[in-house]
């Protein structure tokens, strides 16, 4: 049996687009500044800042545990890497800024990725990918399409382009509950359940250059890739409608 997803209604909607785009602007923002020679610690506490000032508070600082307001995430890194001062971006790197923001009573979620300075053509390409597998999965998203189907679109275009899908993080519903029903996974698992007009979900294609096998740092936070190679995430919590979707974390 499929667990129970909540559909927003008008005004529940209303309060995350507002959220969605103080949140869009702060990842824009923190973007800006990462360049070679900065911290991942001072994107973090500009985020921060930057989230309080708008009204509403970090959704990942306190959840569970997490010490921190963005998970900041470079080359092998997949997903949870704590900001530190001691992480300083260097040119060529891949970075992904995930950022979670809870305003009145509401959680959007999106994540940015981007390279630091000049980058080798092999991470150009993987973030073009990351961009295509998260457009081609919103331009499907409509209501009345299974979730398996949306799965099966990111899948393709993860694998088509050479990559491994990182099986075990996966996307999720959202509102209410930074993470709620459905799990939206990054390959085809099943066809259930049908996505319906007014759910909320954050697509998140997580994939690796390499085997895609991944363990946890000691800090109990950071996964990693195994073998060391390339890693990406990227993501927007989009608005399921009649004809379509809705990005509520567009910039």
């Amino acid at each position: 049996m499929s667990p129970h997803i909540p559909i927003k209604t008008p005004e529940e909607i209303a309060v995350m687009r507002e959220g969605g785009k103080i949140l869009a602007q702060c990842l824009q923002e923190t973007k800006a500044l990462a360049k070679p020679g900065i911290s991942t610690e001072v994107l973090d506490q500009f985020a921060e800042k930057f989230l309080i000032k708008h009204g509403g508070k970090p959704s990942f600082k306190g959840y569970s545990g997490y010490p921190a307001t963005l998970c900041t995430c470079v080359n092998e890194q997949v997903v949870h890497a704590i900001p530190s001062k001691t992480q300083i971006l260097k040119e060529g790197d891949i970075l992904s800024i995930d950022c979670g923001f809870f305003y009145k009573g509401f959680h959007t979620d999106a994540t940015v990725l981007l390279g630091i300075g000049e980058i080798s053509k092999e991470n150009q390409r993987i973030i073009r990918t990351a961009e295509e597998a998260l457009s081609k999965a919103i331009d499907f998203l409509k209501n009345g399409v299974y979730l398996g189907e949306l799965s099966e679109v990111i899948e393709e275009t993860i694998r088509g382009n050479g990559y491994e899908v990182i099986e075990e993080l996966t996307g999720h519903g959202i509102g209410r509950k930074l993470h709620e029903p459905p799990v939206v996974t990054n390959q085809r698992e099943y066809t259930a359940p049908l996505l319906r007009k007014g759910m909320t979900i954050a697509i998140e294609p997580i994939f690796a250059m390499g085997s895609g096998e991944i363990t946890t740092l000691g800090d109990k936070w950071t996964i990693i890739t195994r073998d060391h190679k390339t890693a990406v995430q990227i993501e927007h919590t989009v608005l399921i409608t009649d004809t379509g979707c809705e990005i509520l974390t567009k910039a």
